[in-house]
């Protein structure tokens, strides 16, 4: 009888004992439906194995939460509990989590209410806010894979290393500093170079929606946790459309800031060292409002100080309150916003449910008077060509590497191929050609001054994340509509529009060109997309944080508006 490999062996193992660190009283005893007769697990069927005051807490957004535990009128133990049940609840369904540190959690929860109880005030704006972290950030005490075999057990797969579950990363320590409560760590495909999230401990994680999709990647966990309710807000990394991906495969919000607003020191990562395109840090939330206050609240601790590649640049109120007088212009008719709208990148062409969310964008858009202008900027197919030169410089010796230490499999969705490194020269002629797109891409975005009406180039681009809906396993084939954001370094904020209807997404938009073989055409089933979430991207310029979230909030009530009409 043929003898298991040890790295299977290993991977599940470490999957049993997920699993084991979830509390009995919150294991389901009864198997779960299989996806075919029970494709949706949100809302109506996780709620059965809650209390109504559970269902009331973990339905709150993060700022109502916030709102309550920093007054005292909820405890961060009740708050913690409750989230704690629910994600339990969330991996056992779709396999969401690769750590548990429930224990933990609780007792961080007791001296938070014992200080506010003191001091009749919270810590910091997050008091009792639990938050939920992409399993590349290192937390003490708990172990972090990063969805390696080989790092089981290892400080990032280093043996003996005395980091080992004593090292904490920036973005924790400031979390803690905030008064956040930190109580697990999501799934994520090993390497992180993926849409999809799958790796050989914990399997697939599937979309909480639609379980015969995917949640995204690599930011998956975060995006199927937090559909699932069970965590309120998290934070992950973006590279090629980690944040924004996942969030708009589960009807979410995600930002993607540009480099040096949030902390990334101390965090785990593959590639460290390739800085073409840097991996930057962002939150994602249910509401718009949320992913505002977290990224505002980390902004606080002067982030600055703690990790060298951060900017000096604090919360800007004066953006937001120009950005909200703007608004109220255009509401009351006195002036206007202005929005470039990409249907199609002229390389992908999209599927029926997302061309019909970009038609809901376009809609709201000229129903609340903004000019609406259609995209057509210098080709995103060089901005193709730069992301992978720059993702596979080193050949793909770095992803090896850690693959080597357990001998386990690679899986077919990962986009790094095995190669060869590139010369210092390559390198330099690749910094300077991705300098040279993105001057272009900026006097594109300028020369728009000339259309808008208002003196100003596009306020915002609303673009495509994907071809498609929460994908098809093993059929994510094609990240340029995100990875084009991340070799300009842009702010892009993911803004969820609708759901697939198999009833009303049934030909593509363009039939004659969908078919044509100068194009990609991904495949595309009624049926099987059914229920999936549609989101969009509304993306700015450089460092617009501030602008792009104003932005993302204001259009994204507006949008479920125009939905909700229908």
């Amino acid at each position: 009888m043929a003898t298991e490999s040890p790295w299977r062996v290993q991977g599940e193992a470490k999957r049993q004992s997920i699993l084991d660190a979830i509390p009995a009283k919150w294991r389901l005893a009864d198997p779960v439906p299989p996806p075919t007769e029970l494709r949706d697990v949100t809302e109506s069927y996780i709620q059965q194995y809650l209390s109504e005051r559970e269902i009331e807490i973990t339905e709150s957004d993060a700022v109502d939460i916030a709102a309550q535990t920093t007054t005292g009128r909820w405890s961060a133990v009740e708050v913690t509990e409750a989230f704690c049940h629910r994600a339990a609840l969330a991996h056992q369904l779709v396999s969401c989590l690769h750590e548990i540190f429930f224990d933990a959690a609780i007792e961080n929860a007791k001296k938070l209410d014992a200080y506010f109880a003191e001091h009749r005030r919270p810590i910091g704006p997050l008091h009792g806010l639990p938050v939920s972290l992409k399993d590349q950030f290192h937390v003490k005490g708990v172990e972090t894979t990063m969805g390696y075999v080989g790092w089981i057990g290892t400080f990032q797969g280093k043996k003996d290393d005395p980091r080992f579950r004593t090292e904490e990363s920036e973005l924790v320590r400031e979390l803690r500093n905030l008064g956040a409560v930190l109580y697990c760590k999501t799934s994520v495909p090993a390497t992180l170079m993926s849409g999809e999230t799958i790796n050989n401990i914990i399997g697939y994680t599937w979309n909480p929606k639609n379980r015969l999709l995917s949640c995204g990647g690599s930011s998956g966990g975060e995006g199927a946790l937090i559909a699932l309710r069970g965590s309120p807000a998290g934070f992950g990394t973006d590279i090629g459309g980690s944040v924004r991906i996942p969030a708009g495969f589960n009807y979410l919000y995600g930002l993607r800031p540009s480099s040096g607003r949030m902390p990334y020191q101390g965090a785990a990562n593959s590639m460290d060292g390739q800085s073409t395109i840097l991996s930057v840090v962002g939150p994602l939330a249910p509401t718009a409002r949320s992913l505002t206050l977290l990224f505002k609240s980390v902004l606080s601790q002067q982030p600055w100080y703690h990790d060298p590649l951060v900017l000096e640049l604090p919360w800007r109120d004066a953006v937001v309150e120009e950005i909200r007088s703007w608004i109220e212009q255009a509401k009351a008719g006195k002036s206007t916003l202005a929005f470039g709208i990409m249907h199609w990148d002229g390389i992908a062409r999209v599927h029926p449910p997302i061309a019909r969310g970009l038609r809901i964008v376009e809609q709201t858009l000229k129903r609340l008077g903004h000019k609406v202008i259609h995209w057509s900027p210098p080709s995103h197919a060089i901005a193709g060509t730069l992301g992978h030169q720059a993702f596979n410089m080193d050949g793909g010796a770095d992803v090896s590497h850690h693959f080597g230490l357990s001998g386990e499999s690679k899986a077919a969705q990962i986009i790094i191929n095995d190669g060869v490194s590139i010369s210092m020269t390559e390198l330099a002629a690749l910094n300077i050609a991705k300098r040279e797109y993105q001057k272009q891409y900026m006097d594109y975005w300028n020369s728009t001054a000339g259309l808008t009406g208002t003196g100003r180039p596009v306020d915002g681009l609303f673009c495509p994340l994907a071809p498609h809906a929460a994908v098809i396993p093993n059929e994510y084939h094609y990240v340029g509509y995100t990875s084009f954001v991340n070799v300009l370094d842009y702010t892009s904020v993911a803004v969820p529009v609708t759901f697939a209807d198999k009833n009303v997404d049934v030909h593509p938009a363009d039939a004659s060109v969908a078919e044509s073989a100068e194009h990609i055409e991904w495949k595309y089933d009624a049926d099987t997309y059914h229920g999936a979430p549609v989101g969009v991207q509304l993306v700015g310029r450089r460092l617009q944080e501030e602008k792009m979230l104003t932005l993302a909030e204001y259009l994204g009530d507006e949008i479920s508006k125009t939905v909700q009409a229908k």
